[in-house]
């Protein structure tokens, strides 16, 4: 057994890849309620952008995208290559999922989540059905994401329910984003912070 030191101000987390080579059967199911739809954001405004994307991670430490510039960030989200997409229940937007081509025909679910009153509906499991037959259903050859420990609980389990195999895992370090600021302090409790001595 190997043990790992993690740097004091730092978080290290264990990232798992999974991949699906084919797209869901049955075909498409309708929505699981009235008002729902999986809708693409052609140009998705950075506001918008960092704020549904922290509504849905920052209880679990989605820092990557609040610790990048807004330069960085809107380069991503208007590549060409990249497409962006809301799950929205009437006129509220409740989930994300990105779609990053720029390896294709391999597609990466890059972002994927729901707000934290819309877990535990059923509504994830629709939505990634969905978003597997739209990459599958444009030529992709694969769909991977990737996870991690920092995440839902329930986020590993709830991808391999969905098809997804895992095949590499990795640990990741970083600086932790609650001591420099990017996300709040009391974010993720259950990972407690270990500040450098001052």
């Amino acid at each position: 057994m190997t043990l790992l030191a993690v740097p004091v101000g730092s978080i290290a987390a264990i990232v798992t890849h999974l991949e699906v080579a084919g797209p869901p059967a049955p075909a498409p199911n309708p929505p699981p309620r009235p008002g729902l739809s999986l809708v693409r954001i052609p140009e998705p405004h950075l506001n918008w952008y960092r704020n549904l994307y922290r509504a849905i991670g920052e209880d679990w430490l989605w820092f990557s995208r609040l610790v990048m510039t807004d330069a960085q960030v809107t380069a991503i989200l208007r590549n060409p290559r990249v497409a962006v997409y809301a799950l929205r229940d009437g006129g509220q937007d409740i989930g994300l999922a990105e779609l990053d081509w720029r390896e294709a025909p391999d597609c990466e679910v890059s972002f994927f989540g729901l707000i934290p009153a819309a877990v535990g509906q059923g509504l994830g499991a629709w939505m990634m059905g969905e978003i597997q037959r739209l990459a599958f259903g444009e030529g992709a050859a694969r769909v991977w994401l990737h996870t991690c420990t920092l995440d839902h609980p329930r986020a590993l389990p709830f991808y391999l329910s969905q098809g997804f195999r895992a095949f590499r895992r990795e640990v990741e370090i970083a600086p932790d984003p609650r001591i420099s600021g990017e996300i709040r302090a009391d974010a993720a409790p259950f990972h407690p912070v270990i500040r450098p001595l001052s």
